[in-house]
């Protein structure tokens, strides 16, 4: 049987127009952000190849595996690299960046705001402070945190921030985003070395100015993604973004709990600065060496595999269901009765301990 084929729709204006002021509500910027046509690590790069050139020195934090990354494709593109790196089971304190760039004098600053493979999330507000008294150029990558915790990017002075939608956001993987500020625009317009007619060029893909609308869509934007982002973006506002980072907040103090009944430590040396999006538990017993996920339990990825476990409750999972069938996971490996953590994640959520 030949099923009737109903062609496929591009994307419209209007949708294009949704996605941008959805993105620019979400990020309370009055800039609208760069569509990127693929996973948010394509902007992640595509910040640094626009921004490094011989001569730039970048003061770049490190507290997990892709805050590294970030450093190396700045050095890529001949920038100087100065490094402030912690243990990956630590947050950089503020204190240190404010030291490193007293005495490195770099003219930009680079840091991952939530490292979601490391469950910890950098003092973002005061490192931007420092970088601003500094008039440091700032450069995140916010892929994780963004939905998870709070990113107010005009009010923090962000120059250049890439975010995602498949963490917090519960959306698509195939469509992403970069805010940049007028600074951060002239900051790429003055580096002769910034890509252009490549994919790794934003300069390409520059929003039409404040109050213009654009002529057509992008031809490059993937339209199924991108509606898939409309659509959860759309879910986003409605729920309320506060609330949405309030569920993750439950989810996280839940999920920290729940270990903790269980006798088990968060691979996370400083409560303050516990990852919304994933808890990492350090692994002391052999029974929790798992190789494959077990629900929204993970091994660790790379270098930490072996070291530590993520529950990962971000998105649709930032709920006390998936914390509770995540620790029951835990108990098991364990062979612990799971009674007790359930109660303790109950009681974060303040439902009844019988539920």
């Amino acid at each position: 049987m030949i099923r009737e084929h109903k062609g496929f729709v591009p994307l419209s204006l209007s949708e294009f127009d949704t996605l941008t002021r959805l993105l620019s509500e979400l990020l309370s910027t009055g800039h609208p952000p760069v569509i990127i046509p693929g996973e948010a690590i394509l902007g992640i790069e595509a910040m640094a190849a626009g921004i490094s050139a011989p001569g730039r020195t970048f003061l770049n934090v490190v507290t997990g595996p892709y805050g590294s990354l970030f450093g190396k494709w700045l050095e890529r593109g001949g920038a100087t690299v100065v490094e402030v790196k912690v243990p990956f089971d630590e947050v950089v304190p503020a204190e240190e960046v404010a030291a490193a760039v007293e005495r490195f004098n770099p003219v930009a600053l680079s840091f991952v705001q939530a490292e979601v493979v490391t469950g910890g999330s950098n003092p973002a507000k005061e490192i931007l402070k420092i970088a601003r008294g500094f008039n440091l150029i700032t450069v995140m990558d916010s892929v994780s945190a963004v939905g998870g915790e709070a990113l107010p990017v005009d009010e923090w002075g962000v120059d250049l921030v890439a975010v995602g939608a498949q963490k917090a956001l519960a959306g698509p993987n195939g469509v992403s985003a970069v805010s940049i500020s007028p600074r951060g625009w002239e900051f790429m317009e003055s580096n002769v070395n910034a890509p252009r007619n490549s994919i790794l060029s934003l300069l390409d893909l520059k929003p039409p100015q404040q109050g213009t609308r654009p002529v057509r869509v992008p031809p490059n934007i993937p339209a199924l993604e991108a509606r898939a982002l409309i659509a959860a973006l759309t879910d986003i506002e409605e729920e309320g973004l506060e609330q949405v980072i309030k569920r993750h907040e439950s989810a996280a103090a839940s999920a920290v709990a729940g270990i903790k009944a269980l006798g088990l430590e968060p691979w996370q040396k400083n409560s303050k600065h516990y990852s919304t999006l994933t808890t990492t538990v350090r692994i002391s017993e052999q029974n929790l060496r798992i190789d494959q996920p077990v629900g929204i339990v993970a091994p660790g990825d790379g270098e930490l595999f072996g070291h530590l476990l993520r529950i990962n409750h971000f998105g649709a999972n930032a709920c006390r269901q998936s914390v509770e069938e995540a620790i029951t996971t835990l108990a098991q490996l364990l062979n612990q009765d799971a009674a007790h953590a359930l109660k303790a994640i109950r009681l974060v959520w303040g439902a009844p301990h019988d539920q």
